[in-house]
């Protein structure tokens, strides 16, 4: 027999899905609970028990003005559908998304996008029956299985030579000494207003103990110092072997190239303590730009990075955004937002 549901975050279901098939941070009740905050909506899961297998896919729930309607999104980040069914069981992943199409517009929802986990991957095919898979472009990871020696081969010798310099510097590395997140906030807004961020990135403060509160050790804090001077930092996730950097950031002015001895010094931290990959992501929208060319220089490791686009209730949609085109379907959804 199979069943779909929507879970709350104290939902012990949900744990209990999380325990059977492999996940990230990402997935985790507490992160989605503090995500759907910054959303203004409701945080849920769906998940769908066949036999004695089970497919779990975080969502947020949020209220579409004027409308009585809702629609789906995931949490910020990498959260896509994960199982304890391989992605080569092509027809189980199917149903799983089908009935979550079914569940999602009995609960109102008329459409839904799901960012996919690039490390976790689910298979396309599956869910391009019930949905559109748009292809952004590759991420960046870092094999933390090799040798320092082979992680120090990997990296772009311009990179290896401003992590040399930065050293020399006399630039250092502390790792959760919590008592510098204030510090390293400063210096993370600076880097918003220099990038030209859109408002949602300009998290406040509390945000930032909110998610410590949540995560606990499965986040952690990389400060750049150079004498008592915070140069920026990373604030980076490790959970089942698997780390992310979150938020990066340098302040304005000399940094004396500590961005790079941050990313070498949170992979040789990672590896250490048994981490299997580092992915420290791609570039704008997945696009192959100098971002995601900086970032390659310091790992071989590439995997696609896909959103998931589905409208369950295309009258409802349709009044609201219009005919349904190719292009409303792989640009900006839902286009009514």
């Amino acid at each position: 027999m199979a069943e779909g549901a929507l879970l709350e975050p104290g939902d012990t279901a949900w744990a209990d899905a999380l325990a059977q098939a492999r996940h990230d941070v990402y997935h985790l009740p507490d992160y989605v609970a503090l995500d759907a905050q910054l959303a203004g909506g409701t945080p849920a899961a769906f998940r769908y028990d066949e036999a004695d297998h089970v497919m779990l896919v975080p969502l947020v729930l949020r209220t579409i003005p004027g409308t009585g309607l809702r629609d789906a999104v995931s949490p910020y980040g990498y959260p896509g559908p994960v199982s304890d069914v391989a992605p080569a069981n092509t027809a189980f992943w199917a149903r799983a998304a089908r009935a979550m199409a079914e569940l999602l517009r009995c609960h109102d929802a008329i459409t839904a996008f799901v960012r996919l986990h690039p490390l976790l991957p689910a298979p396309t095919v599956s869910l391009e029956r019930v949905g559109t898979v748009v292809r952004h472009g590759e991420t960046v990871a870092i094999d933390l299985t090799l040798s320092e020696d082979q992680l120090w081969s990997e990296t772009h010798r311009t990179h290896r030579n401003q992590i040399n310099k930065s050293k020399r510097a006399g630039v250092r590395i502390e790792f959760d000494d919590w008592s510098l997140l204030d510090q390293w906030i400063s210096t993370y807004h600076a880097t918003m207003k220099r990038v030209g961020a859109t408002d949602f990135y300009f998290f406040d403060r509390a945000h930032f103990h909110r998610l410590r509160d949540a995560l606990g050790d499965n986040l952690h804090l990389a400060v750049a110092l150079c004498g008592d001077e915070v140069l920026g930092g990373n604030l980076f996730f490790s959970h089942g072997g698997i780390m992310h950097t979150h938020l990066q950031s340098t302040r304005d002015g000399q940094i004396w190239w500590a961005d790079k001895l941050l990313y070498h010094e949170v992979r040789l931290w990672g590896r250490e303590r048994g981490n299997q990959v580092f992915h420290i992501g791609g570039g704008l929208g997945g696009s192959d730009d100098s971002l995601f060319r900086y970032k390659a220089a310091f790992g071989s490791l590439r995997q696609d990075f896909h959103t998931w686009r589905v409208i369950t209730d295309p009258i409802a949609y349709e009044k609201l955004a219009g005919p349904v085109t190719p292009d409303s379907l792989t640009g900006r959804f839902p286009p009514y937002r």
